[in-house]
């Protein structure tokens, strides 16, 4: 695996900090700009970034799973109120399916947020909605030895803990309209490989983003009549922060680069590896940026909240640390009950 990134994958690296930057919320009050916001959409499904996980023509994607990271890496830093990362999955569900993405569809994903089906009591919501009117979400229902593609009716947007996604209910029992296509067992473990590494690299954004905003802050708030970044403790919680955040960049990466180029358990396994790292690096990466705040970082003001909540949801979705690491632990140990 070749680390660097191509000509092409370096411009669109740039280009997307650069437009997450100017249209991404620089203020909590931001978050509350529908002006803003609508901008911003538009912008990134003008770019068509949306589109990166569609159909070229021959079964094979746009785009490799490594420019889709490299999109949703920029977001993340940037806490990006615009859906990305649940648009990219539905649309590369239905490349895997034979059938034409629609613009109105959203990934959806049961209690645990990682697997799309129905046809069960557990509680299933629809992550990430492509826009304001999205009102319908792909879902897998059993068919033969695989799974078909079909939509369901959303209910309203349900309250989360992440301010700049939304989360949307599929009622109970909820109709399943337009079942078509099919996919494999092996297509559902690379499209969870390239949910695990979206949701890896968005974690890897909002390590980047937070750990900017609180190296600025400590730049600049003093005590003492010197800039607390200047105290070597709070050098050593950054530099520490840092550091996780490198790691959870290699490790992002490799999962990324995995989705296309392994084999399904292979990409998968990368996949949780990348998560279990990201999800346990981003809660102490951003816990540090609320210490380094001081007490305004448990305020309502202070953008590092807003970071603690998209990387709260983006550890949860696919899979928390927790549950990476005991399916790690029954396919590499072959262990079931835990480690002695």
């Amino acid at each position: 695996m070749d680390t660097r990134d191509t000509p092409e994958q370096a411009e669109l690296r740039r280009a997307a900090r650069q437009l997450a930057r100017e249209l991404g919320p620089a203020t909590v009050a931001d978050l509350d700009d529908g002006t803003r916001t609508k901008r911003l959409a538009a912008a990134v499904r003008d770019a068509g970034w949306l589109e990166l996980r569609h159909d070229e023509g021959r079964g094979t994607p746009l785009a490799s799973g490594v420019e889709a990271a490299i999109v949703a890496d920029a977001l993340g830093a940037a806490v990006a109120d615009v859906a990305f990362t649940g648009p990219v999955l539905a649309a590369d569900l239905a490349r895997r399916a034979g059938v034409e993405p629609t613009d109105t569809s959203a990934g959806a994903f049961t209690q645990s947020l990682t697997e799309p089906a129905v046809g069960t009591d557990a509680a299933a919501f629809a992550v990430d909605a492509a826009a304001e009117q999205v009102d319908v979400a792909y879902v897998l229902v059993p068919d033969g030895d695989g799974y078909a593609l079909a939509s369901v009716r959303l209910e309203a947007e349900t309250p989360a803990t992440d301010l700049t996604r939304t989360i949307r209910a599929i009622p109970s029992g909820a109709p399943v309209d337009q079942a078509a296509g099919h996919l494999t067992g092996h297509d559902l473990a690379l499209w969870n490989a390239l949910g695990l590494a979206l949701t890896s690299a968005d974690l890897v954004g909002v390590m980047r983003g937070v750990l900017d905003v609180t190296v600025a802050y400590a730049s600049e708030r003093k005590q003492f009549g010197v800039a607390v970044g200047s105290f070597q403790a709070v050098q050593h919680l950054l530099a520490e922060a840092r550091s996780l955040m490198e790691g959870s960049f290699s490790v992002a990466l490799h999962a990324s680069w995995a989705v296309d180029e392994l084999e399904p358990a292979a990409a998968q396994q990368a996949g949780r590896v990348a998560k279990a790292y990201c999800a346990r690096a981003a809660r102490t990466v951003c816990e540090t940026a609320v210490q380094v705040h001081g007490g305004i970082g448990n305020t309502w003001d202070c953008m590092a909240n807003v970071y603690l909540r998209r990387a709260m949801l983006s550890s949860q979705w696919f899979g928390d640390a927790s549950e990476q690491l005991a399916h790690l632990q029954r396919t590499r140990l072959g262990a079931t009950d835990g480690l002695s």
